[in-house]
């Protein structure tokens, strides 16, 4: 099965999580922090609910990875 973006789960399980806004809100800025972006995850702690949400849930869907910022 292919891996996607949240945590190394399936690509399916990461579309459900990307769709329901409170799970992406918390998944997206856990794997930033993780990752070691720690703008992206700011960005993710303050604006989750609104246009990152939206262009987290399009990306996973079209591309199968959530929006990529370069870290600073």
């Amino acid at each position: 099965m292919a891996k996607s973006d949240y945590f190394g789960l399936a690509y399916i399980v990461s579309v459900i999580l990307a769709i329901i806004p409170i799970t992406a809100w918390v998944c997206g800025w856990i794997t930033r922090f993780s990752e070691g972006k720690i703008v992206a995850g700011l960005i993710r702690l303050i604006f989750g609910f609104t246009i990152v949400w939206i262009l987290d849930l399009i990306l996973m869907i079209v591309s199968k990875h959530i929006l990529r910022i370069l870290p600073v």
